[in-house]
């Protein structure tokens, strides 16, 4: 059986996939004859061939099935590509080959919820979007001057997949007028108000210091913090320990969950307060016809 070797540009190059992807399945070449790899992958094995700036691709065999596959299929592939598991690419061509083949087999992939190959693929959806919501409430934005004299807020953030350009968009729309900057290990992207940009990754050295606004943020997060409400567990579920390193607050949550219990029994003996503004009861009672 002949082997077929399948080198993207990058670790999100969904259009090379998709065009490998189909040239593969018309050419009857089944999941185990196809060894797929990354440009910097590549790269770094010493013993593997020299990468091609176009995949040599077989040609369409006469008996080729039809391939056509739902558009949830391709949404989930747009979501799988994001994982950093090597492994996405042979899982994503399986499926594809399957749902190509037609029959019993085809009908598992698209439909059994039981299916392991599907198991798996949603399995890692749910992860990407899952780090995209991390991504969402974690990133903390730093001002800096640039130097036309205009501030530029920029964020380090460190995430588990290759969601940086794909989250782009949910930046964009949150602040649309403001000037920001995302570094991240694998990409960067920078909106300058009217188009955005992307770049290499970068390192934790790159993005700025704290900074002034960030002790009055750390001040403002002690004084509403509440003991009684105080869950450990579940604070660490919905913010992993992971990320705290990345967060000014989190410096913060061991001193305030040490003294959360004496605090919290200081507030239960403290005397009730008196509402510095009564509410008249006989205001509050429904008018003649008013729905009670």
């Amino acid at each position: 059986m002949q082997r077929h070797t399948i080198t993207l540009a990058h670790p999100t190059d969904c259009q090379g996939f998709r065009t490998a992807a189909r040239a593969l399945v018309q050419a009857n070449v089944p999941p185990q004859a196809v060894d797929w790899r990354c440009q910097a992958d590549a790269a770094s094995d010493l013993f593997a061939p020299e990468p091609h700036s176009h995949n040599v691709l077989p040609p369409p065999s006469p008996d080729a099935p039809a391939l056509r596959v739902p558009p949830d299929f391709v949404h989930l592939c747009e979501q799988l590509i994001l994982h950093r598991d090597p492994d996405r690419f042979p899982l994503m061509y399986r499926l594809l080959w399957r749902m190509a083949q037609g029959g019993t087999e085809a009908e598992a992939a698209r439909h059994d919820p039981l299916d392991a190959d599907r198991m798996v693929a949603h399995h890692m959806a749910r992860a990407v979007a899952r780090d995209k919501h991390k991504m969402h409430a974690f990133v903390r934005f730093r001002p800096v001057v640039e130097p036309d004299g205009e501030p530029l807020h920029m964020a380090w953030f460190e995430p588990d997949h290759y969601i940086t350009e794909a989250n782009a968009g949910f930046f964009i729309r949150r602040f649309t007028q403001m000037r920001w900057a995302i570094l991240t290990p694998d990409a960067s992207v920078r909106w300058d108000g009217q188009q955005l940009h992307t770049g290499p990754g970068a390192q934790r050295s790159d993005a700025p210091p704290p900074d002034a606004g960030e002790a009055l943020w750390l001040t403002y997060y002690r004084h509403i913090f509440n003991p009684a409400r105080l869950k450990l567990g579940m604070m660490k579920k919905e913010m992993p320990t992971r990320y705290w390193h990345n967060l000014p607050e989190a410096a913060l949550i061991t001193e305030l969950a040490q003294t959360a219990h004496e605090r919290s029994a200081k507030m239960v003996e403290a005397e009730a307060t008196v509402p510095r503004r009564r509410i008249n009861p006989v205001a509050q009672r429904p008018r003649d016809g008013a729905a009670r």
